[in-house]
């Protein structure tokens, strides 16, 4: 798939939790994206960060009864590049370069999944759980694993919910679900049932835990990795993370992942 560089018209730009919103665009050539992949942002304005930002794809946006066709962003408020986006209003214009990256790779119906989404890492994760849905996967033998600082950075559950997956959520203070790491209720659901795939998106940290706890249980383990690039097509080599087992070797994550196998890099 050949990435686009095209100027996108903004649909929407809603805040849906407290410094969160979701950017719905009118762009072209996103059909066949997979749940995974993401774009590359020029925040517009006077003033605005010269550099791109990364953002996962949300979701697709079918074509039919008046609305034109693109995708839908969320994206966390959390400097200067975002604060601008988060003012930006319906029928303006931003620059977009996409898709990009490599996606998961879908299980086939009647595998049992785990999800595990930390914060911001949450929205490639709703547009895979549509894809596997589209499939026709089950997805009451789905678990989606949600984590956050607190009930405010939850997101997406009513998505989840909606899907028919089961839920189980953390927050670091209590607020909502467990008050534990979202990796804990991870490790004792795969002591009641083993699951086929794990697919995650979050922290750095918590991907580490999540590559051990498959690693000791024989489990693959699909993760997508969060990092800020300069280019997102392999060019300035700013996005580097070492690969398992060579220290000295490196991939590049906007071009060999943002999804990786977690046996594949050295977290």
């Amino acid at each position: 798939m050949t990435p686009i560089q095209q100027n996108a018209r903004v649909l929407w730009n809603r805040q849906v939790a407290p410094g969160y919103f979701k950017l719905g665009l009118s762009c072209r050539g996103y059909e066949t994206a997979i749940p995974g992949q993401f774009i590359m942002l020029q925040v517009p304005g006077n003033g605005s960060p010269l550099l791109r930002r990364p953002f996962s794809i949300h979701g697709l946006l079918p074509e039919g009864n008046g609305t034109k066709a693109g995708i839908e962003l969320l994206y966390k408020v959390v400097g200067k590049g975002t604060g601008i986006l988060s003012k930006i209003s319906p029928g303006q214009n931003v620059d977009l370069l996409g898709p990009l990256g490599n996606g998961f790779l879908q299980a086939p119906p009647g595998s049992r999944i785990f999800l595990v989404g930390g914060g911001i890492g949450v929205p490639p994760l709703v547009f895979l759980a549509k894809a596997l849905k589209n499939r026709g996967m089950d997805m009451s033998g789905c678990h989606m694993f949600l984590g956050g600082r607190s009930k405010s950075d939850l997101l997406c559950r009513e998505e989840f919910e909606a899907l028919g997956m089961r839920l189980h959520l953390t927050t670091d203070d209590g607020s909502e679900g467990n008050q534990c790491l979202i990796t804990h209720p991870v490790e004792q659901e795969a002591e009641k049932a083993t699951p086929d795939i794990i697919y995650a998106c979050g922290p750095l940290p918590m991907l580490a835990c999540l590559a051990g706890i498959a690693r000791s249980k024989g489990i693959r383990c699909q993760i997508s990795i969060e990092s800020m690039m300069a280019c997102g097509i392999g060019a300035c080599l700013g996005c580097a993370v070492a690969k398992s087992g060579d220290p000295d070797s490196y991939w590049h994550v906007c071009k060999d992942g943002p999804v990786f196998e977690a046996d594949q890099v050295d977290l």
